[in-house]
């Protein structure tokens, strides 16, 4: 029998990339969908020849849902997301787990109760580039890492923008190009840092007038002085996504429009291969749903980055560096 799915909102612009992944995955189907907005909800369980449901709670007492893709506004996560796990259904959701940590501790609670797979949509973490630092950093051949910067950016906010207009509604997103899209460069910052960096520096530009940030930047400061810098932007016409990794031994920069890791340990750059991606974390989330196990790794992780962002969301808003508590890897 395949894993039946509920697809829960399609405000965030990935929730249609999910509704494809089921689609295409051999053993998912979407049985049901809800939705914040009804209208957009109906169109879309519509076309996917789905129910729809305007109330969440009968939708999750449905017996022959399994469990859910939660696309819904970032500030709706600790409701839905934990009245989906209350309700014994396995939760993969788009990122941050919620805005503030606070908000993560119920979640987390009602998952563990239940036994259920609760998983964030962290792509990054399994593509190749990602596999093949981790590979580098472990044989510690760029010795002690004194830095590390990872920025990505794109133009959804240039002109009319392909960003919807509910992304720049600080109500729904709690933020905008660093809580979003800066999610990424910042817990591949935390993960090569190899420990959670003792207090944050950010800083959020306005640069296309929106009510929330479109370009940004955070500095991570660990306590032995090694500095992680994430970059994020809804406004770079043509930005590569880009790392640099240095250390007392050697550096490791990746980037595009070249897909290459170059390596330099002995005042040669060279090209370090890259292993093939180990999977979407949509196709992770079903494997573990069928093996009976746990993305730990994934959700230390996505706790962790909740608690990089709210510090740097504070040091934002107050302009001073913010402190980092707690570690969940």
């Amino acid at each position: 029998m395949p894993l039946r799915l509920a697809l829960l909102s399609f405000w965030h612009v990935h929730a249609r990339d999910y509704a494809r992944q089921a689609a295409e995955h051999p053993g998912t189907e979407t049985v049901a969908v809800w939705d914040e907005d009804p209208g957009r909800g109906r169109r879309w369980a519509a076309e996917l020849g789905a129910d729809f449901h305007r109330d969440l709670a009968g939708l999750l007492a449905r017996t022959d849902v399994d469990a859910v893709v939660v696309t819904a506004p970032t500030t709706a996560h600790r409701e839905v997301i934990t009245a989906a796990a209350e309700a014994g259904k396995h939760v993969l959701t788009e990122k941050v787990l919620a805005p503030t940590y606070a908000e993560c501790e119920p979640i987390v609670a009602a998952a563990e109760k239940a036994g259920t797979v609760l998983m964030l949509a962290l792509p990054r973490l399994y593509d190749g580039y990602t596999l093949a630092i981790r590979e580098l950093l472990a044989e510690g051949a760029l010795g002690d890492l004194t830095s590390v910067r990872v920025g990505l950016a794109h133009d959804g906010a240039l002109g009319d923008g392909w960003l919807p207009d509910h992304f720049y509604d600080p109500a729904q997103t709690a933020g905008g190009a660093l809580i979003d899209l800066g999610c990424h460069p910042m817990y591949l910052a935390r993960l090569f840092l190899g420990r959670m960096p003792e207090s944050v520096t950010a800083v959020l530009g306005r640069v296309t007038g929106r009510a929330v940030d479109d370009n940004a930047v955070a500095v991570l400061r660990c306590a032995d002085g090694a500095l992680g810098v994430v970059e994020a932007g809804f406004a770079a016409a043509r930005s590569p996504f880009g790392i640099e990794l240095h250390g007392t031994r050697g550096s490791a920069l990746y980037g595009t429009p070249e897909p290459r890791l170059l390596v330099d340990t002995d005042g040669q750059w060279r090209e370090r291969a890259l292993p093939p991606r180990s999977g979407t974390p949509f196709e992770h989330f079903v494997r573990h749903i069928a093996e009976g196990s746990r993305p730990q790794e994934n959700l230390a992780l996505g706790l962790d980055l909740t608690r990089l962002m709210e510090a740097a969301m504070n040091s934002a808003a107050t302009g001073t560096e913010t402190a980092v508590t707690g570690s969940a890897v």
